[in-house]
């Protein structure tokens, strides 16, 4: 995979979790809450007011059109598990930012991933 293939690919996995964070940091600005028929306009128009949110799905629409372009040079086959490192970016990200834990499990999980991803990346 050349440096372009990949820093595109890349930057669409990257991309992708931004979104995913922001989406996290936005929710956690409005609280916790339930889905009631009663609620549902109220709620959605405060999450639709974050500006994390917008900037969220800002980033996906970003990261479509990165992914297209990456999609454009390399095969689907290779592409696709790359986006597993958007479980590690977000995993590390989530800890640093929102405390959340990274236990054992977890931790083995994502070295699975990056074992995988990198087997994968090396066939291409």
């Amino acid at each position: 995979m050349s440096l372009i293939s990949f820093s595109l690919i890349f930057t669409g996995v990257l991309l992708n979790a931004l979104a995913q964070l922001l989406l996290k940091a936005g929710v956690n600005a409005v609280g916790a809450f339930s889905f009631s028929a009663e609620n549902v306009i109220p709620i959605g128009l405060r999450l639709a007011s974050q500006w994390p949110i917008l900037g969220g799905l800002a980033c996906y629409v970003i990261s479509v059109v990165v992914w297209i372009l990456g999609l454009s040079r390399v095969d689907v086959s290779v592409a696709y598990p790359m986006l597993s490192l958007g479980y590690v970016v977000n995993a590390a990200a989530a800890w640093w930012l929102f405390g959340e834990a990274v236990t054992l499990e977890r931790a083995l999980g994502i070295g699975v991933i990056l074992v995988g991803v990198y087997i994968v990346a090396r066939s291409a």
